[in-house]
């Protein structure tokens, strides 16, 4: 029996329901895909309520990415019983995926499920951010905000294959631990010292590029301490996650008013770059995936850090542990049984 979790009407995460239908059936060209994890990421919590541009019309399935084991193929790629990991433009909160072969990937020897379904979108995002969009060069200083996140803690662990001088930024000091055993040069405790914090850990060096997730007054003070001819590349904005089930529009409105601005005419003069992407557009460019996904493999990256695990049913203290912002590394939810 297939489970999986749709949203019939946006604005709310309790509008999240759980729903069970017969196992569907393999499509010419395609791969079905019993799911044994699944991996969260904010775009999940901006779609189902209403928040995120790139959703699709209602009802739809959420989640970007899996792992599992293949039940059925029609594709030469994947053979019955392979573990794979993949990604989908949402429909990834289900138990059994039909997918596209082209958005599928071998598990690597020796990773769990879990390991799999927390790769491919922090991997893809912080490659795409540091080296296609940043040009991240051997030895250059990078400052990665939600650092602990798993988008973070990727992005560090790229960036030392570049032997890059990396300062990690984080929301609560439980959190600084995590980055130190990774082995962070420099932790910083986002406060109202910011700017001089990071001052400090930049010592003599100069900031050459920025990973910003936030969005406000770290924002700025992240684009002002840049270097000429650095870059600050943008991903996500922090600011704009509800703190309950559903959106405070008038609290959103307003910082949506106050949100970051950037006078070109000022970038130009101070000779700074402000950059952002969205990795949904990155599933359409197939070429430009598969590019990345051959340098990510020649880059031989350990297993993503797992922070946290669920049961499928309880999708809804997930994603309310998710939105905390409490959460260290990634947060996955395993499914028993899909594979039957």
């Amino acid at each position: 029996m297939r489970e999986f979790y749709l949203v019939e009407k946006t604005g709310s995460l309790r509008n999240l329901r759980l729903r069970r239908s017969e196992i569907p059936a393999l499509e010419k060209g395609k791969v079905l895909v019993g799911v044994r994890s699944v991996g969260l990421n904010y775009a999940d919590i901006f779609a189902i309520m209403g928040l995120y541009s790139a959703t699709p019309q209602v009802p739809f399935i959420p989640g970007l990415e899996f792992s599992g084991e293949v039940l059925s193929s029609d594709s030469d790629k994947f053979q019955v019983g392979q573990k794979v990991m993949g990604v989908t433009r949402f429909g990834g909160y289900d138990s059994h995926i039909v997918a596209d072969p082209e958005y599928l990937f071998p598990l690597p020897g020796g990773w769990s499920y879990e390991e799999g379904a927390a790769f491919p979108v922090q991997t893809f995002t912080a490659y795409y951010a540091l080296r296609t969009l940043g040009d991240l060069k051997s030895g250059q200083t990078v400052l990665i905000h939600s650092a602990a996140g798993g988008v973070g803690l990727q992005a560090h662990r790229i960036a030392k294959k570049y032997n890059a001088y990396t300062i990690g930024v984080v929301g609560a000091e439980n959190k600084v631990t995590l980055l130190r055993q990774e082995g962070f040069d420099k932790t910083i405790v986002r406060g109202k010292h910011f700017r001089h914090d990071l001052r400090l850990s930049l010592g003599d060096r100069l900031l050459h590029l920025v990973l910003e997730t936030t969005g406000g007054k770290y924002f700025y003070d992240s684009y002002n301490m840049l270097a000429p001819m650095g870059r600050l590349v943008a991903y996500g904005s922090a600011q704009f996650t509800p703190a309950s089930h559903r959106p405070n529009y008038i609290s959103l409105a307003f910082r949506y008013l106050f949100r970051p601005r950037v006078d070109p005419l000022t970038m130009i003069k101070s000779n700074k770059s402000v950059m952002a992407f969205n990795l949904i557009w990155i599933y359409e460019q197939k070429e430009l995936m598969y590019e990345m996904l051959r340098d990510i493999e020649a880059l031989h990256l350990p297993p993503p850090i797992v922070g946290h695990r669920f049961d499928f049913s309880h999708m809804a203290e997930a994603l309310a542990l998710f939105q905390s912002g409490k959460t260290t590394g990634k947060v996955v939810l395993n499914i028993a049984g899909s594979v039957e």
